[in-house]
């Protein structure tokens, strides 16, 4: 596969036409200007050193030697072969919660804004890993399959929000359970779920979940985001207006911090509440540093090869073969006739 790496470079192209023409005006003016003096025939004999093929070649030397200077410029590039890289790692995958109640503000600037934080520098932390993205409410979805590539992951996780699931709710069983199922067939390698709830309107059985997904081998750690106190849940993001019951009242959503130990708990994981700080992230990072890297095999494509030089050397030996090519035959050798 062949591809230019600057390729803005190949406009300079459209300087080879008018740099011909400007030649061919040039060889008129000069044809021109000797008709002044006399027959051109007669002339020629006159000078008979004088090789006009020879100022011919120099300038197409020249002329080819500035096309490929300029595709120089452009960054030829060839390779890019599909290969196999295997790596020591991890694989991770996130269940986030987007709940209406993860609008909350009672964490700056909300409880999902803040999980969107801690997920990004948490993936900043990953050298050879692999992670993967559900996002749940009332149903889990997977958002991002298993991968290697973060700068994909960061893209995702920074266009989460509420509306991506319809149903609401916090479905964390289903979301642990689908999490179990979306690692890779690679048994060898440590696996590990990193739950990012607030645990409210919990409606499915996630302890028996996080206890399925430890008999894998696969262990729960999960993140409670909020507060125990809890704060009102704004209709849309920076809204000062809040939800409502039936009644009329401002909903206030709380923290379920049982809930979330039972689950860690099942899962033989950890649990840590989140809070305006920094020590959530610190705690997880050293919790998965702890997991044993195994190799993990992931495809990726090489990096595209230089092309340049085999131009550059003709560039060279054009530029020598110009400054040396006089437009004068050389008297000795006179007699040989290479551009005759």
């Amino acid at each position: 596969m062949f591809r230019f790496a600057h390729p803005v470079f190949l406009s300079l192209l459209f300087v080879l036409p008018v740099l011909f023409l400007i030649y061919l005006y040039f060889i008129y003016k000069k044809r021109r200007n000797l008709s002044k003096f006399g027959n051109p025939q007669i002339l020629k004999l006159l000078m008979p050193d004088v090789s006009h093929k020879r100022q011919y070649l120099k300038f197409w030397f020249l002329f080819v030697g500035i096309t490929l200077i300029i595709f120089m410029l452009a960054g030829p590039q060839a390779g890019s072969k599909l290969v196999s890289v295997k790596k020591q790692g991890i694989e991770v995958m996130i269940c986030l919660d987007v709940s209406n109640s993860m609008l909350s503000e009672d964490i700056t600037p909300s409880r999902l804004e803040k999980s969107k934080q801690t997920l990004s520098r948490l993936i900043d932390g990953f050298s050879n890993d692999k992670i993967g993205l559900i996002v749940f409410a009332g149903e889990a979805y997977i958002q991002l399959p298993i991968t290697s590539d973060y700068t994909a992951a960061k893209m995702f996780i920074s266009s989460i929000n509420p509306q991506m699931v319809s149903r609401q709710g916090t479905a964390i069983g289903a979301a642990i359970s689908l999490a179990v199922n979306s690692f890779s067939t690679n048994e060898s390698s440590e696996k590990t779920i990193i739950v990012i709830t607030d645990g409210e309107n919990h409606e499915d059985n996630a302890v028996n979940a996080a206890k399925a997904a430890l008999e894998k081998n696969i262990k729960v750690n999960v993140v409670g985001i909020g507060t125990v106190s809890g704060a009102p849940i704004p209709l849309y993001p920076g809204s000062t207006n809040f939800r409502k019951d039936n009644a009329g009242n401002v909903v206030v959503t709380n923290l379920n911090e049982e809930m979330c130990q039972q689950i860690a708990s099942a899962g033989a994981g950890i649990y840590v509440q989140a809070d305006n700080s920094n020590k959530a992230l610190q705690i997880l990072q050293k919790e998965l540093n702890k997991l044993n890297k195994t190799e993990l095999e992931s495809k990726v494509y090489s990096e595209y090869e230089e092309q340049f030089h085999l131009l550059a050397w003709i560039v060279l030996a054009l530029l020598i073969a110009d400054f040396f090519m006089l437009e004068r035959k050389n008297r000795v050798y006179r007699k040989i006739k290479l551009f005759s």
